[in-house]
């Protein structure tokens, strides 16, 4: 049960480190490029202190992982002074291993949840699969050690397939959302109650994941009916980005429904 350390205090942070404290593994420090946010997060730890730079020479801990954006990961990875023996880790989703490779770390990894955070939504664990890559059997020991008692879904992936992974991803939860918040707006405009859509969503969802999605399919572009489509474009003829979106989307249907 290694002793562990976070650079990050955002949404993933927010509910992992937590996560792995009420664990066991002992959450002993935050650093955050706001401190107001590192202090947060502390207060929601047993034992954890704000600190204040990014020299970590002296920490206890074992594992740090870096929960920060992807742009910012290759500057602490390069700024960052860790103990003999330390882990650095970073948590997304698209950057390969070997963006740590600057770092002074004698052990580096990957430690990538697939879920969708917001601080306000609580997460169980035990129901994301964890996806990891280290750069030594050492570090993979670690790093395993911990998914392990996070979660029942965890396995070992390359930089490469964790990319495709990610871009399912995004296509399969920030599109999708992004949709529904068109959706909400078109709803808006015309004084209609969003809610009427939720049971659809539900269905449509919960269809593609018993059935496949590429057997669940249905709407005027799958049965090819041109007539409502271009009435539809019609309809969304003073919103020409969403316009060509929806047009888009719909050949690509047809396409592949042929």
């Amino acid at each position: 049960m290694p002793t562990v350390s976070f650079i990050g205090s955002g949404n993933l942070a927010w509910h992992l480190a937590p996560a792995l404290d009420n664990l066991g593994f002992v959450v002993k420090e935050v650093f955050s490029a706001r401190s107001k946010n590192a202090a947060a997060l502390t207060e929601r730890l047993y034992q954890a202190e704000v600190k204040t730079s990014l020299d970590f020479s002296d920490s206890p801990s074992k594992v740090f992982f870096v929960a920060i954006s992807d742009e910012a990961i290759a500057d602490v990875a390069k700024d960052i002074i860790l103990p003999e023996d330390a882990i650095l880790v970073h948590t997304s989703g698209s950057q390969p291993l070997e963006i740590l490779q600057f770092a002074a770390a004698p052990h580096t990894g990957v430690f990538y949840p697939l879920q969708t955070f917001t601080k306000a939504r609580p997460v169980d664990f035990k129901n994301v699969p964890v996806f990891i890559e280290a750069s030594d059997s050492d570090a993979e020991k670690q790093l395993t050690s911990i998914a392990k008692k996070l979660t029942t879904k965890f396995k070992k992936i390359s930089s490469e397939e964790r990319k495709g992974l990610h871009v399912a991803a995004v296509f399969a939860s920030n599109f999708p959302n992004h949709m529904l918040r068109i959706s909400k707006l078109l709803m808006d405009e015309k004084g209609l109650n969003f809610d009427w859509l939720k049971p659809l969503v539900l269905e449509t969802i919960n269809k593609a994941l018993a059935v496949g999605p590429e057997y669940s399919q249905t709407g005027p572009a799958v049965r090819g009916d041109l007539e409502i489509l271009d009435e539809h474009l019609k309809f969304l003829k003073k919103e020409k980005a969403l316009a060509k979106m929806y047009e888009l989307i719909s050949q690509d249907i047809i396409n592949r429904s042929e």
